[in-house]
């Protein structure tokens, strides 16, 4: 039994499958992991979204900033027609509703005391602690496996406040969570979010940093596992596991066991 962590999928059906047979990966025995970004770009989202759904239990995830899009566009275009091609494909598919259902179920954080790993898609804030990571995602899955949904995706493509707050509440608090842990690459020391920047470190300006380097992080005693990032890319220290390797860009799809961090890729998109 092993447990594998992998990196943004994107879509990218091909490349999944054949490090899922690198890996030798038993449905039976082992469990994989994905902090999102299951969709968009690879153009097989609606294959990857079936197998990994067909894994049930053995599969565990959070949602990344392309699947939230995915679930808005679902909201938006009950009937299909969405512009982006390789959403709509799912959106017109005969299991939409089933698909739909369950990545609207998924977590935006998830904690494995075992491995003394948290998991999220791209980052957190220096002031959370584990707990507060887990509490504030709470808070919005709560929201999203709600009737409230479809108000959360309209109050998502407004303007958002860009500075962690503890009192903050209502849907600001709620789309400030949300873009923390789907699109957060570089922050200041308060928490403030460096919005639009997929550089790699050192592009930003200088009163930010890579969310991961700020010295008295809270997060600094667990491993975090993320992804969302391809230009920082691979990225594999003891405390930190970034498997964004770039598969849809043409770099790689990378996975790694826990158990003994042993690292399996396969080559990515356009390869």
């Amino acid at each position: 039994m092993a447990t594998y962590l992998i990196g943004d999928i994107q879509g990218c059906y091909d490349q999944l499958q054949r490090l899922l047979e690198k890996i030798q990966f038993d449905p039976a025995a082992d469990s994989l992991w994905c902090p999102g970004d299951l969709v968009n770009r690879g153009g097989n989202s609606l294959e990857t979204l079936r197998l990994l759904e067909s894994l049930g239990e053995r599969f565990t995830m959070t949602l990344g900033n392309h699947d939230m899009y995915l679930l808005a566009e679902n909201y938006k275009f009950p009937n299909g027609g969405s512009r982006n091609r390789e959403m709509d494909v799912v959106l017109q598919a005969p299991d939409r509703e089933k698909l739909m259902a369950w990545l609207q179920r998924q977590p935006l954080a998830y904690w494995s005391a075992k491995h003394n790993i948290l998991m999220v898609h791209a980052g957190v804030v220096p002031q959370w602690t584990v707990e507060q990571t887990l509490s504030c995602a709470a808070e919005v899955e709560k929201v999203l496996q709600s009737a409230k949904s479809r108000r959360f995706f309209a109050k998502m493509s407004k303007n958002w406040v860009r500075k962690w707050q503890d009192d903050r509440t209502g849907w600001k608090r709620r789309r400030l969570t949300s873009n923390i842990l789907t699109r957060l690459r570089f922050c200041d020391a308060n928490g403030k979010i460096l919005a639009s920047a997929s550089g790699p470190p050192g592009s930003q300006p200088k009163s930010y940093k890579p969310w991961f380097k700020h010295k008295h992080r809270k997060t600094r005693n667990v491993t975090v596992a993320f992804g969302h990032w391809a230009a920082l890319g691979l990225l594999m220290k003891k405390r930190l596991l970034c498997l964004d390797s770039g598969c849809v860009w043409g770099g790689r799809l990378s996975a790694v066991r826990l158990e003994d961090r042993s690292l399996f890729q396969v080559p990515g998109k356009f390869h």
